[in-house]
């Protein structure tokens, strides 16, 4: 089904704020962030998406985690460095306390992992639900799950935070 702009943009209010989280937790920043987002809105325009809300939700899923790999891999982003390098403390100074919580020990996560911590705890995909999503076996997306359970606790312990 193609979507006309005001049923797109119906669909984007709904899911924003998912997709936004999804792409700002795999590429750590703001700008390409909304670049993803932004992107996220021309495919609903342009490409033939499910019906259904589950379907639609897990597309947008699917194709937001794809756009975030098409953008690590681009020429531009291999090739360029960040201001956040150069500035990083002054930009930890003005981004409240508060904001460098849980998120930023899950960030330090691998990519795989920070998407199946996300699509489980965030939006409360089974591990079924998580391996159609990303195209994976449900086992190894149990193994995933596992393992980055047990990385983000020795994080968590490590930087002085027990939440055992």
């Amino acid at each position: 089904m193609y979507l006309d702009n005001e049923k797109a943009e119906q669909v984007i209010r709904k899911y924003a704020d998912m997709i936004y989280r999804i792409a700002f937790h795999y590429v750590k920043n703001k700008p390409d962030a909304d670049d993803i987002l932004q992107d996220i809105w021309l495919l609903l325009i342009t490409k033939d998406i499910p019906d259904d809300d589950e379907h639609l939700k897990r597309w947008l899923i699917h194709s937001t985690i794809n756009k975030c790999k098409m953008h690590h891999r681009s020429f531009w982003q291999r090739n360029t460095e960040g201001l956040e390098n150069h500035y990083g403390a002054l930009k930890k100074q003005e981004i409240a306390p508060d904001e460098y919580g849980i998120m930023d020990k899950i960030r330090r996560l691998h990519a795989d992992q920070r998407n199946v911590i996300y699509l489980y705890y965030y939006e409360g995909y089974t591990i079924a639900g998580i391996a159609e999503i990303l195209g994976k076996n449900p086992n190894t997306v149990s193994s995933l799950l596992q393992r980055a359970r047990k990385k983000l606790k020795n994080i968590l312990e490590e930087g002085g935070i027990n939440h055992a």
